[in-house]
């Protein structure tokens, strides 16, 4: 089945709009298309005329009295069809440019949202605007016990990974890779290294090549290891091929019951890397179990790093100032007094700027 292609011509007048009028012109243009006009109308909000077409196409014209008029239009994404919207959409507009002469302030043509591809472009940045990538083929799609998994492959980024809906990483997010790992201030040869997700391999590429004592990163999710291993080669590299090296060893289970087992052992490091969640867009830590879950991790983290360690975090998109606001808050209540600094990166396949943070435990008196 073809996938369904929706059209927008939107224009804002200088003054108000008469609904009746603009349905009356623009009328034999949609006739001329064989589509069936059904009119409505209210009294203070103005007129909505709707057209159908015997091919399942449909129009709208929806004329509010202050001055806006919006028109949609749906069609199949099918060659033809698109030829044929393209040139209705023309028409409209030369139609109301003629009837409205000076009184139209702007037009605004936005390219068509496709619904029901089988590559689904759209997807949410993390403050809530809608993104439109380039994406062409799925290269992996798993359902795991834990997520959705899927790597797409963008023209411009390469292969994402997306779980559960979210943006990951990107084969060109180097910049993301490198943030979290201090952005390039450390010295990680010779260094206890715990790695808390992760499972991209990104940061165990790029911390392998610096000659750690040992790198050992926790991940939960064999699928997601094996998707990047095969797809993401230009972040991952082979570091992922073998499970251990000489200088690292990657344990696929869940972090918190090894986090609580390293701090009864003793065990610490130079510095924890946490990649397993951005910060929930939620500010009611009380509703939201994932805040709790980073107060934990936080909480055992310090507790396995040493006392002139750091732990590299992300935050989120830096238009979060709540949520951003209310982490650095949740610091002040760990079993230890730390400090912290943070970090505004691009990162290429977000479209957004994205905060990192640094945080290490204050220095008693």
């Amino acid at each position: 089945m073809a996938a369904v292609r929706q059209n927008t011509l939107d224009f804002q007048l200088s003054g108000t709009a008469d609904g009746k009028y603009i349905i009356k012109a623009l009328q034999p243009i949609f006739e001329g298309q064989e589509m069936t006009e059904t009119l409505h109308s209210w009294e203070d909000h103005g007129y909505l005329a709707t057209y159908t077409a015997k091919n399942g196409s449909f129009a709208t014209v929806r004329v509010y009295p202050h001055g806006l008029v919006l028109i949609d239009l749906q069609s199949s994404d099918e060659s033809d069809e698109k030829k044929s919207i393209h040139c209705l959409l023309n028409k409209i507009e030369d139609k109301m440019e003629e009837i409205l002469h000076n009184s139209i302030k702007q037009v605004k043509r936005l390219p068509a949202i496709v619904r029901g591809a089988s590559v689904d472009r759209y997807w949410p940045t993390a403050d809530g605007r809608l993104v439109e990538y380039d994406f062409d083929e799925i290269v992996y799609s798993k359902e795991s016990p834990y997520q959705n998994i899927k790597i797409l492959h963008s023209k411009q980024f390469g292969n994402i990974l997306i779980l559960n809906g979210d943006v990951n990483l990107a084969e060109s997010d180097l910049a993301y890779t490198h943030a979290i790992m201090g952005s390039g201030k450390e010295d990680f040869c010779g260094k206890e290294v715990l790695i808390l997700g992760g499972g991209d391999g990104g940061i165990l590429y790029e911390l392998v090549k610096l000659k750690p004592k040992m790198a050992t990163m926790h991940h939960n999710n064999q699928m997601v290891i094996d998707g990047c291993k095969e797809h993401m080669r230009k972040t991952c590299g082979d570091v992922l091929d073998n499970l251990k090296g000489d200088c690292y060893q990657v344990l696929v289970e869940d972090c918190i019951p090894v986090l609580k087992m390293y701090a009864k052992e003793g065990r610490m490091f130079d510095y924890v890397i946490n990649d397993l969640t951005a910060i929930p867009i939620s500010t009611s830590p009380e509703e939201d179990s994932t805040w709790e879950f980073l107060r934990l991790i936080l909480d055992l983290s310090m507790k396995v790093l040493k006392q002139d360690g750091k732990y590299f975090t992300q935050g989120n998109c830096v238009n979060l100032t709540e949520a951003l606001t209310l982490y650095e808050e949740q610091l002040n209540m760990l079993y230890c007094p730390v400090e912290f600094s943070k970090e505004i990166v691009c990162v290429p396949s977000y479209m957004e700027l994205w905060v990192f943070y640094t945080i290490w435990k204050k220095n008693s008196p």
